[in-house]
């Protein structure tokens, strides 16, 4: 299915770019939000995934990033992208009288799981969150920490190389080649935005039992960007259901075993929709 693509303009008049993969008479809807340095175009496979399951899928490119406005890969602060969520949300699931899904990657994860804990509305009825990024393991540079703590402060727009390289996202080397080869995708980050990412991990720490919603996680054994251990919290909740699936990568998706894990969320998914 084509892609259909527009703009919104966020609270604080941001131009976030938006996409969605809409069918007929969908059961259910889905919103994605991706990970840090990337765009929503990546999630093309995913989302055919959701349309032959019976849903219609959006996405948006975070502020900063892909093709939105902003300057690239920098945020005031995090609460500004709960916003964003909101904003997207309310402009497309909230408003059709069906369930709604929010799916977040990575550091959309951290962001969907933030947008769970603190109570933003509209509220989806399930989430699912991908390999989330809830707290800074020993994978994370102790440089950028620094760098993110200090600079952050001192030299706030200052830009830095994330360090992902493509092995770590999948298995598969063309996932690797197709990121790097991306124009659209990001390979640094200000360190305000580092800053405000680590902030609101550890203004969440204490938290990750308080999701009500029923929400799926799931995280590769062998992520190296945002290791299992990071996710391991959010178990703590009634709500919550947590798969962690042996030598799958960052990427679940992208990976060789990325349709197992696609229809494990989708069964899981209609499971609780009935």
């Amino acid at each position: 299915m084509t892609a259909i693509t527009d703009t919104l303009t966020a609270s604080d008049g941001v131009e976030l770019f938006t996409r969605r993969w809409e069918i007929d008479n969908p059961r259910y809807e889905v919103l994605i939000v991706h990970g840090l340095g990337e765009h929503c175009g990546r999630w093309d496979g995913p989302a055919e995934h959701f349309n032959r399951n019976g849903a219609s899928v959006y996405s948006y490119d975070l502020r900063g990033h892909g093709a939105s406005g902003g300057d690239r890969v920098d945020v005031e602060e995090f609460a500004d992208l709960y916003r964003d969520i909101a904003a997207v949300a309310t402009a497309t699931v909230a408003t059709s009288g069906r369930p709604w899904v929010l799916y977040g990657h990575s550091l959309g994860g951290l962001q969907s799981a933030g947008y769970l804990i603190n109570d933003y509305v509209p509220t989806p009825n399930l989430a699912v969150l991908s390999a989330p990024a809830m707290v800074a393991t020993r994978s994370v540079d102790n440089v950028l920490k620094i760098a993110a703590s200090v600079l952050g402060r001192v030299t706030p727009t200052m830009s830095i190389e994330n360090k992902i390289t493509g092995d770590q996202l999948s298995r598969d080397p063309a996932v690797g080649e197709a990121y790097f080869s991306d124009p659209l995708v990001q390979t640094k980050a200000t360190t305000r935005f580092g800053k405000a990412a680590f902030n609101e991990q550890d203004a969440l720490s204490g938290h990750h039992g308080e999701i009500s919603v029923p929400t799926l996680v799931i995280h590769g054994a062998d992520d190296e960007l945002v290791e299992p251990a990071a996710s391991a919290g959010l178990a703590r909740s009634d709500s919550v259901t947590r798969r962690v699936y042996p030598g799958v990568r960052h990427e679940l998706h992208n990976e060789p075993e990325g349709a197992q894990v696609l229809g494990d969320v989708t069964d899981w998914i209609d499971r609780h929709l009935g």
